[in-house]
């Protein structure tokens, strides 16, 4: 099974993770099964920023991010070529180095 390692973030993950999840499975679904709350406004359906994850490795194995991932992702905060939205981004058969952005432009999240 890929594993999924997150980088330390201040707030959502101090310490980091690894997980392990089944391939298939966003890399959103599966840091929330994990307990990483990622934030996911729009409920993981492509229609905002706010699940914007950077990943540093095996970004390869993913595949390519649709037209409308690649509209959104011009709206997020900090993007860079390593950028995905965790909701769109399915997990393949290779690890994955994930690194949660400091920011979004989300003002409102789900969990609150």
């Amino acid at each position: 099974m890929p594993k999924l390692i997150f980088l330390p973030h201040e707030v959502i993950c101090p310490e980091g993770a690894m997980i392990e999840v089944e391939a298939g499975i966003s890399i959103c679904d599966a840091a929330l099964q994990h307990h990483i709350e990622i934030e996911h406004a729009c409920e993981k359906s492509c229609a905002c920023t706010t699940c914007h994850v950077y990943v540093r490795e095996g970004g390869d194995s993913l595949e390519p991010a649709s037209d409308l991932e690649e509209d959104y992702l011009d709206k997020a905060w900090g993007v860079d070529p390593d950028s995905r939205l965790s909701c769109q981004a399915l997990v393949a058969d290779e690890d994955l180095v994930i690194e949660l952005p400091k920011y979004t432009i989300n003002m409102v999240s789900e969990q609150h």
